[in-house]
């Protein structure tokens, strides 16, 4: 017998530090009900800094702008290492050096989608990111990181010396401001149901059996 199915589109950013962090949970979750239902996982792109130059901005400099001073910035990153830690993740802020702009990651990550290997492709991004320390404003960076998570590099070439998927990604973060998303990472579950943050798997879990059960009595 066919289980039933359970979508989740996730609304995230590559340098979104509770992205990753929310990514792992919401796993944790889908893995606790896998034996009951099947689950389409989708990743939506988001821009934490639309604005951001295309060669980046100097990651200490502009966190710790953002976060009100360097003491805060501190403050923050050893404080979100740590929650990361507890997921597994390894986040090693020290080794990055740049803040990029991620729409050409994005383009990606929407190219990934039609090639079956989303998933693998947002996950190698996060922990180029937050863990290896690899700058993700260079394109070649960008290219290395998808051929090895298994889209081919050639094709990924091609799509950044191009405006392919650009429309997409745009299209797709108006229809996120559209829905009133301002903070990521937000998951639609079933075109219908929103949950915002990096909830605890327990929370996830919860919540996925709820909306099954509501829709199945609906």
């Amino acid at each position: 017998m066919k289980k039933p199915e359970i979508k989740i589109e996730v609304v995230s950013d590559v340098v979104c530090p509770w992205c990753y962090i929310g990514k792992r949970r919401m796993e944790k979750a889908v893995d606790q009900l896998k034996d009951q239902y099947d689950f389409k996982i989708t990743f939506s792109p988001f821009e934490l800094n639309p604005d951001m130059p295309p060669e980046g901005s100097d990651q200490k400099a502009y966190l710790s702008k953002k976060f009100g001073g360097e003491e805060r910035y501190n403050q923050i990153i050893q404080q979100v290492s740590q929650v990361a830690a507890t997921e597994g993740l390894n986040f090693d802020y020290s080794k990055q050096a740049v803040s990029p702009n991620t729409r050409d990651a994005h383009r990606i990550i929407w190219y990934a989608k039609q090639e079956g290997k989303q998933s693998a492709v947002k996950e190698a991004f996060l922990k180029a990111y937050f863990e290896d320390g690899i700058d993700l404003s260079k394109k070649e960076n960008l290219i290395k990181i998808a051929g090895k998570a298994g889209l081919s590099a050639e094709k990924v070439k091609s799509l950044l010396e191009s405006a392919e998927g650009l429309k997409e990604v745009e299209l797709s973060e108006q229809m996120s401001n559209q829905r009133g998303i301002s903070g990521v990472p937000y998951y639609i579950i079933n075109n219908k149901y929103g949950v915002s943050g990096a909830q605890p798997p327990d929370f996830f879990a919860r919540t996925f059996l709820e909306i099954a059960k509501k829709q199945n009595t609906d």
